[in-house]
């Protein structure tokens, strides 16, 4: 065993920065040195300990392992992970809920149907037979089947935008998600610590533009917008040189080798195009070397009123979250020319305002979780309009302290959470879900992987990201592109829609079904459908036309509407009385022809069963066409835009005709030829429910229209 002074012995430091920006979310490299470990506090806080996983980035430094494994800050990160259940997606609860729902409602009918024919004196057999058909055809076994398709093409288009989903029902929780918690380094901004500001020590101005170290962007003069290139400019010109010479990074192939900040000064000179001393440093420190100014390149007297001046420049800086640099160079350490004041900041990625601006017009709120300090949160938070620039923080220190009942009435309404460490982000998460919302976290450290893993959809950068927070998350964005979480929304959305349409289109047919069977029976009328008729109704009802209907595209105003409420079912009000419609028209069209078509001895013949079968089957994909959507007319939404179902239906007419007209299949249907007529009044009558559903579209959308001009009005 080491003596303690043996380890002392051991430690030694060397100019060590450390980026720990995977582990505590803080861009700014941390300093560490080999003071004593006191053994109080946090110890994500000391800066005499480094963590495993985190990146030397300049210096070096020896020290004594005081933590492996499970006992070190990653290991208590992986155990909180371990602990963490995904929790069951809202469409899995939907799913669950409607199955139950439909297969009491399913069989409480058939038991009737059967019963009913009993009492009457019917055949047992018969009547067991039209029951299963009945509940073959009742039974939605195509729904799991179109669930899935239709989460998996969901899946593949995301795919091709370069986002990659682990598990499928996330897809349509994207649709329900109302809260995007977002952590701030290598997602929000690229982790990349770049010259935004320039301030010359003669009072000039400059905005330099482009992200990274790449070198690509401008030096622009305000307010004329002057473009500055290859030292056109002595003032900015010096100022830039000196930020290159006082510095010991390197940039190769777009990455920095060495401080971050370094790198910053060196694309900066990059994109403006040496026996003298150079300096650079905090504000304070510089000027004290300092006994003149740069004029233009002339060097004046550093007056009382010019240092003001300066200071006050270099607080205006600071307080827009920028980490602001001084420079100076001269002959002598104590005769040096202040040059100016440098701005640097880890500036947000590019599309992110936007998305951001998109998501909270869809009505998702955007909340930022950070390790950085306020300054800084708030200038990104500013930047990329997280709640219009009307910004409330909370600490991470006020987070840990606040009861869980208490902050999860409070987190709703904060926008920047800071100084937060791997346990905060979990309470904040558990206190959102607490308080109703669906939460989708975006994150690529080892700090955001236990948050990543609670929330009900974990998002993960594809090329930052680190191995931890991927198998943590159940998306990647492959390109690191925040603006791609807009596609994962619109798809969530469109997959819930398309389910919805499937729904309506099988219930309202199951129903005309049921219903038709259980009105001839209890008026004690020969049966309408023989059993293979029923089972190829259920063919068209389970198959390609419905099949077809998931994988109808997503609607151009889908990102626009709200998020959907986790606790809206699949089977709502609206839904019920369209399914109810639907189901009516198809009822009292079906009757009708059962009714015309019936012999004076009301008994069944195959002209009458063909002619209803057929009636049946044409409403049925009438039915299918208006399912398209719930919302909008079909010329809206285009009859060409889904060739899937176009073909589908025509197989299915095709297959209709092949029953009616082909001698083997009338023996096993028990069908007879009909004629043009026929065809056409069958036709024309199961359009109906086509134009019925359509006519109801037509008045919500213009009751929608009247309600929202009456809203309009109040508000004006």
């Amino acid at each position: 065993m080491k003596t303690m002074a043996q380890a002392e012995r051991k430690r030694k430091v060397t100019d060590l920065l450390v980026d720990e920006s995977s582990f505590t979310g803080e861009a700014e490299p941390s300093s560490k040195t080999d003071t004593p470990l006191t053994g109080a506090g946090d110890l994500t806080t000391l800066s005499n300990i480094v963590f495993m996983g985190t990146l030397v980035q300049y210096g070096k430094g020896q020290g004594v392992v005081i933590g492996t494994g499970e006992r070190s800050q990653f290991g208590e990160v992986f155990k909180m992970m371990q602990a963490e259940e995904t929790p069951k997606t809202p469409l899995q609860k939907s799913m669950d809920k409607l199955g139950k729902q439909l297969t009491l409602f399913s069989f409480g009918i058939i038991g009737l149907i059967m019963f009913t024919g009993w009492l009457q004196g019917k055949h047992l057999l018969s009547m067991f037979t039209i029951g299963v058909s009945l509940a073959v055809a009742a039974i939605p076994e195509g729904l799991p089947i179109v669930v899935t398709v239709t989460l998996v093409l969901g899946v593949l288009r995301m795919a091709r935008k370069r986002v990659i989903v682990k598990k499928l029902p996330i897809v349509e929780t994207l649709g329900c998600c109302n809260v995007i918690c977002s952590d701030k380094t290598g997602t929000l901004t690229a982790n990349e610590m770049t010259v935004t500001q320039l301030v010359t020590s003669d009072g000039l101005h400059a905005e330099v533009s482009g992200v990274g170290y790449n070198g690509q962007g401008t030096v622009c003069l305000l307010p004329s917008k002057e473009v500055i290139k290859q030292f056109s400019n002595v003032s900015v010109g010096k100022l830039v040189e000196a930020g290159c010479v006082a510095n010991n990074a390197i940039i190769r192939k777009n990455a920095v080798m060495g401080q971050p900040t370094e790198g910053a000064l060196m694309a900066l000179a990059m994109k403006e195009q040496e026996d003298i001393y150079f300096m650079k440093g905090a504000f304070e420190e510089v000027i004290r070397y300092c006994t003149t100014y740069n004029h233009g390149g002339i060097p004046l007297p550093l007056t009382p009123q010019q240092r003001a001046f300066c200071q006050q420049e270099e607080k205006r800086m600071g307080s827009l979250g920028l980490r602001v640099l001084a420079l100076a160079s001269g002959p002598e350490l104590g005769k040096l020319t202040f040059l100016g004041l440098i701005g640097i900041i880890d500036p947000p990625r590019a599309g992110v305002e936007e998305a951001v601006h998109v998501l909270s017009d869809s009505g998702l709120s955007v909340k930022m979780i950070t390790g950085d300090a306020l300054e800084t949160a708030l200038a990104i938070g500013r930047n990329i309009g997280l709640c219009n620039g009307k910004l409330s923080a909370m600490s991470g220190e006020e987070v840990e302290s606040a009861e869980q009942g208490a902050l999860a009435e409070r987190v709703g309404k904060v926008s920047v959470f800071f100084r937060t460490s791997p346990k905060h982000k979990l309470k904040i998460i558990k206190a959102l879900q607490e308080s109703g919302a669906i939460v989708a976290m975006t994150g690529d450290g080892v700090n955001d992987a236990v948050a990543l893993k609670s929330a009900d959809i974990g998002i993960a950068m594809g090329q930052t990201g680190t191995d931890v927070s991927k198998e943590a998350a159940n998306m990647i964005l492959v390109d690191d592109d925040f603006s791609a979480i807009m596609n994962a929304v619109e798809e969530g959305k469109g997959i819930f829609h398309n389910i919805k349409n499937f729904v309506r289109f099988q219930l309202s047919t199951s129903i005309s079904a049921l219903s038709l069977i259980t009105l001839s029976t209890v008026c004690n009328l020969p049966s309408p459908l023989n059993a293979m008729q029923i089972l190829w109704i259920n063919i068209i009802m389970d198959g390609p036309p419905a099949q077809s209907l998931g994988v109808e595209p997503v609607d151009r105003d889908t990102l626009r509407q709200p998020p959907r409420n986790i606790k809206d079912v699949i089977l709502g009000r609206a839904l019920i009385l369209k399914i109810l419609l639907s189901a009516a028209a198809i009822i009292s069209g079906t009757l009708f022809i059962f009714w015309k078509e019936m012999p004076e001895d009301k008994a069944s013949t195959p002209r009458t069963t063909t002619m209803t079968f057929t009636c049946f089957v044409l409403f049925d994909l009438f039915n299918a066409l208006t399912c398209r959507s719930q919302t909008k007319l079909i010329f809206e939404i285009g009859f060409l835009r889904n060739r899937t179902f176009l073909y589908s239906v025509l197989g299915s007419v095709l297959g209709q005709l092949a029953v009616i007209y082909l001698p083997p299949l009338q023996k096993v249907f028990q069908t007879e030829n009909l004629g043009a007529l026929d065809l056409l009044l069958l036709t024309g009558l199961a359009s109906s429910v086509f134009v019925l559903s359509e006519l109801f579209k037509l008045c919500e959308k213009f009751c929608s229209t009247a309600k929202k001009a009456q809203i309009h009005q109040e508000d004006v």
